[in-house]
């Protein structure tokens, strides 16, 4: 019987891909971050689950993957949505034949509000929106994680220097990404003794979404409850001293693209990170080291 790093040492030699065989359930991937991690996840061979609330972004994302030769499928409905992870993960595992490999918790979206004025509906969304939500999603997807078939299986959280620095104006986001660094560990010393689970945490920096374009374009995303909130960052604020598109505080000099925000997540989650376990990446460009 080979050694537990003779099969290591097989996944670091996957003939058509790193992923090859594996299924990988990404939240939020109809657009921005998560869109090109499922792009670059099939192309290396794995058969991806675009999981967004927007259904017609997440078809979409999924029609261009297979369309590429690529293997996917789109779930779409909303994480806060009970019946909806049990929905997502029972089709996952069916489009997976029995099996999921990879979770990348990646949905999510700031609602920015200082202390003294933030309202309990603002704290209480992003507290479920980044922790409940990929919590519950871990928890049902359990059967297919605690397993032993030789196979890798690993969960990725996804934060932001928010979430280990702070952040003025998002106490309620830099709470809940400051959680999922726990929750990250957690998994890893829970299921990886037993069940080889790796379990880590990427933590963006400044990178081009709609999260850090200008507020004033108007992007906005529409809680469950039907109220709008607009995503961005203020042009006043973001040409503040340091803020500008100079980026003076990051040692690249310049704001990371979604791509390779996406890079980082398949990084972490291919084979040549097989002995990197309840670790936090941080995607900065130098920012905060």
């Amino acid at each position: 019987m080979a050694s537990r790093l003779d099969q290591i040492a097989g996944h670091l030699n996957y003939p058509k891909g790193m992923l090859v065989g594996q299924t990988a359930i990404i939240t939020g991937s109809g657009q921005g971050i998560g869109a090109e991690a499922a792009r670059l996840f099939a192309n290396e061979g794995a058969r991806v689950v675009v999981a967004d609330v927007d259904g017609k972004k997440a078809q979409d994302v999924a029609d261009k993957i297979n369309a590429s030769g690529g293997k996917a499928i789109a779930v779409p409905g909303d994480v806060l949505d009970d019946n909806y992870i049990n929905e997502l993960v029972k089709k996952s595992a069916e489009f997976g034949g029995g099996k999921i490999h990879i979770i990348v918790n990646n949905a999510g979206f700031t609602w920015d509000g200082v202390i003294h004025k933030m309202t309990d509906k603002q704290w209480d969304t992003m507290i479920k929106v980044h922790n409940t939500a990929p919590f519950k999603i871990v928890r049902a997807a359990a059967p297919y994680f605690r397993v032993k078939d030789g196979e890798p299986r690993n969960i990725i959280n996804i934060s932001s220097t928010s979430g280990i620095n702070g952040n003025a104006g998002q106490a309620n986001y830099s709470l809940a990404k400051a959680g999922v660094v726990g929750l990250s560990k957690t998994i890893a010393k829970e299921w990886g003794p037993q069940f080889g689970v790796r379990a880590n945490t990427v933590a963006f920096g400044y990178i081009l979404t709609r999260l850090t374009a200008a507020k004033e374009q108007g992007a906005f995303i529409t809680t469950p409850e039907g109220e709008k909130v607009a995503l961005g960052i203020p042009s006043a604020q973001k040409a503040a001293p340091g803020k500008g598109e100079e980026n003076l505080d990051i040692p690249l000099r310049r704001p990371g693209s979604a791509t390779e925000a996406a890079s980082a997540v398949l990084a972490v989650a291919s084979p040549l990170f097989s002995y990197v376990n309840g670790q936090t990446i941080m995607v900065t460009g130098g920012r905060n080291m």
